[in-house]
C-alpha cells in the first residue's frame, strides 16, 4: 500500500487531498497494465471503476453511425472515468488504450461506501470529479462543434 500511496502523492489530481483521504484511495487501488487497443469502457455500459493513467495514452471516443470519433486523448497523470460516481453508473463514452497502458485502477463500489461513511471524503471526491466532468463535457462539445460545423460524419443525415 505504501507504493500506491507514494504514487498518489506525486499526482496533481490528488495533491490537495488530506493524507487520510489518499490512504482511503490507495486502499481501493491496484496497479494494472493493458495492451494497446484494449477497450476500458464502452458507452452506456455499467462502470465500477476509474483509473489514474501512469504511462501510455487513452482515446476517449464518441460512437457515431460511421464509427467512433476521438474527442480527447488522455495521458500520464490523467484520470479516466467519472460515471462510477453518479447513478446509474453507466459510461458516457468509449475509452480505448492507444498504447500499452500502465494504470492504478480504483474500485468504485468500495469508494462509494467510504464516501457515504465519511461526508468530508465524499465532498472532496465530488469536487475533484465535478471539475473533471465539466472538462470532459467541454472537450466533447468542442469536438462536436468542429465535426458538425465542417460537415463531418453524419452531418445532415
Amino acid at each position: 500500500m505504501n507504493e500506491l500511496l507514494a504514487i498518489l502523492e506525486d499526482q496533481p489530481f490528488f495533491a490537495d487531498m488530506e493524507p487520510e483521504h489518499r490512504r482511503l484511495l490507495a486502499a481501493c487501488a491496484a496497479k494494472l497494465s493493458y495492451p494497446a487497443d484494449t477497450r476500458l469502457m464502452r458507452d452506456h455500459e455499467t462502470t465500477e471503476t476509474f483509473w489514474l493513467i501512469r504511462e501510455g495514452q487513452v482515446a476517449l471516443e464518441s460512437p457515431l453511425r460511421e464509427g467512433c470519433v476521438t474527442f480527447q486523448t488522455l495521458g500520464p497523470g490523467d484520470i479516466l472515468g467519472w460515471s462510477w460516481l453518479l447513478p446509474p453508473y453507466r459510461a458516457s463514452y468509449d475509452a480505448r488504450a492507444l498504447t500499452e497502458l500502465h494504470t492504478l485502477r480504483f474500485d468504485a463500489g468500495v469508494l462509494r461506501e467510504h464516501m457515504e461513511a465519511d461526508p468530508a471524503f465524499g465532498y472532496m471526491l465530488m469536487k475533484h470529479f465535478s471539475a473533471l466532468i465539466v472538462q470532459r463535457l467541454q472537450a466533447a462539445r468542442l469536438q462536436a462543434l468542429d465535426i458538425y460545423s465542417h460537415g463531418g460524419p453524419g452531418y445532415g443525415t
